[in-house]
């Protein structure tokens, strides 16, 4: 199982967010590739990266801050996830040709879910989509709007379109450091083949080991942002613990 060390860009800097709410955000470093180097030298094998603004905007807005982040990260051999404001077949081909080794995919999954499919066959293994869910319904555009569709629903559209994991994140536990979702997120990978990396409310080692019994239902991966930035989590220490149980 893989932990992801969550880079969140707001304004240039590495922020954490309170329940997705724009304006409860805590800057952490306002260097995000200092922050990327710090994560590569404990070890880190993925960055999780989300553009805030981006989310919002619909299209990239910290373009330099993850081109800053891709330069530490292609020169360690580390791989970079990276989601906010991609939305179109050109946002998603200029990404991946920067460096990017998978694409995320949220809002344009709700609204536009052909961008997904042709996105799976012209990038194989490259392509993820963002389930973001408050109260169980997709949330989309920067978690600004909530859809009716079910987390499960959208997650069962792509089942046969090659999508590389579905990030879960449970809105209302993201930052809030009460723990992940855990009957949630295991919910849904039962309920499909494809991967599923958990997100939201990690803080703490326990809450990243409690997923290592459900990795053979398809929990691949946890991200974690506030409780490595405040050191609840020793990312150097938990990337260890999940190597002994690989």
């Amino acid at each position: 199982m893989i932990l992801f060390p969550a880079i969140d860009l707001k304004d240039g800097a590495c922020v954490r967010l309170l329940r997705g709410d724009m304006d409860a955000a805590t800057v952490f470093n306002d260097n995000p590739a200092d922050q990327a180097r710090a994560f590569v030298e404990a070890g880190a094998d993925w960055l999780h990266i989300v553009d805030l603004n981006g989310a919002f905007d619909g299209q990239s807005v910290n373009g330099d801050a993850v081109r800053g982040i891709l330069d530490v990260t292609r020169a360690a051999g580390v791989r970079v996830q990276l989601g906010g404001g991609i939305r179109t077949p050109d946002h998603v081909a200029a990404w991946l040709a920067d460096g990017v080794d998978r694409v995320i995919l949220g809002t344009a999954a709700v609204k536009d879910p052909s961008l997904v499919i042709d996105s799976c066959k012209n990038y194989p293994g490259r392509v993820a989509v963002g389930i973001d869910a408050r109260g169980g319904r997709v949330a989309v555009e920067g978690w600004a709007e909530t859809s009716d569709l079910a987390a499960g629903e959208l997650a069962q559209r792509f089942e046969d379109a090659g999508v590389a994991a579905l990030i879960y994140t449970d809105i209302d536990r993201d930052g809030a450091m009460q723990g992940p979702n855990v009957a949630a997120t295991v919910a849904l990978a039962r309920a499909v083949s494809i991967p599923v990396i958990a997100s939201g409310g990690v803080s703490s080692l326990a809450d990243v080991e409690v997923f290592l019994p459900y990795a053979a239902d398809g929990i691949a991966g946890v991200i974690s942002g506030r409780a490595i930035y405040d050191g609840r989590i020793d990312l150097a220490a938990a990337l260890a613990r999940l190597r002994e149980e690989a």
